[in-house]
């Protein structure tokens, strides 16, 4: 019975939270997660930088969705000062990208050929747990993204989810960036990366803090502005780093894992994958602020 000073406080349980199929896709990605990491825990060979990489991905995503997932659970997210569809849509999408590079990452760098023994059996199904994170993660996407027409969460509109892929590619950047100060050219390439970077993830902060609403001009219009300019600074990227970074330069015959004409490829990648995200985000966003559907 409650006391006599004040009532009995009642929780109220959402069973939905965990019975719905976006419930399900993260109840799936909080066992996979916790079978990943207890099983490399116990081969104890997760040291260096990728090792730590992958662990810490694995658990950061394991402790995030199961705070969602009570959160949701007891009904306590909408006492929250922030947007709960962005926050969720946003991060949903960083953790699909982050399990898929610790999947691609730890099998190629921990796995060794041939495969044998107690050792290298968890580390296989660690990777195939981590594959299926990835998909619970990639399901969640799909499930919550917003449909044509509705932009009540911007964050899961096609726009909004590839804010978060910019970032994510523009960090997978900077931790390839080694030698660059040499060339005005590279250095110009890491001010296009760090400079659309820090707005983008300005742009993700703002929606989540609801924020966006108090700009005095109109957002729709200067996000398709900003992905317009953010395009054609990538597009000086794409042709500036490779021209300066291997022209009259081979790979050297000795090189090792940590080689720098391997990481500077591997930049030029990312940057056309970021380029491409951008194209498609201008694309996307000028649709939706122009191209009003009936």
């Amino acid at each position: 019975a409650p006391s006599a000073g004040g009532a009995m406080a009642v929780v109220t349980v959402n069973r939905r939270a965990v019975s719905s199929w976006v419930g399900i896709a993260r109840l799936c990605a909080v066992v996979s997660s916790c079978v990943a990491f207890s099983l490399v825990a116990s081969t104890k060979d997760f040291g260096g930088p990728y090792g730590t990489w992958c662990m810490f991905t694995w658990c950061f995503c394991f402790a995030v969705t199961l705070l969602v997932l009570l959160l949701e659970l007891l009904e306590l997210y909408p006492k929250l000062p922030f947007s709960w569809d962005d926050f969720t849509s946003a991060f949903s999408m960083l953790a699909a990208l982050m399990v898929f590079t610790a999947s691609v990452v730890f099998p190629s760098t921990f796995i060794s050929s041939p495969c044998s023994g107690s050792k290298c059996s968890r580390q296989a199904v660690a990777t195939t747990f981590s594959c299926l994170c990835f998909l619970a993660y990639a399901f969640e996407v799909g499930l919550t993204r917003a449909k044509p027409g509705d932009v009540s969460s911007f964050l899961s509109t096609v726009p909004g989810l590839l804010k978060v892929f910019e970032a994510y590619v523009a960090c997978l950047i900077f931790s390839l960036l080694d030698t660059y100060s040499w060339a005005p050219g590279l250095q110009w390439c890491v001010a296009v990366y760090s400079i659309c970077f820090i707005v983008t993830l300005l742009i993700i902060v703002a929606t989540v803090g609801r924020c966006l609403s108090y700009m005095p001009c109109p957002l729709e219009k200067v996000l398709v502005a900003y992905s317009a300019l953010a395009l054609l600074m990538y597009i000086t990227a794409t042709v500036l780093w490779p021209l300066y970074s291997f022209r009259g330069r081979s790979r050297p015959e000795s090189c090792g894992r940590n080689c720098w004409w391997d990481k500077h490829l591997g930049i030029t990648f990312l940057t056309i994958f970021n380029l491409i995200a951008y194209a498609v985000d201008l694309l996307y966003s000028t649709r939706m602020v122009f191209i009003r559907a009936p």
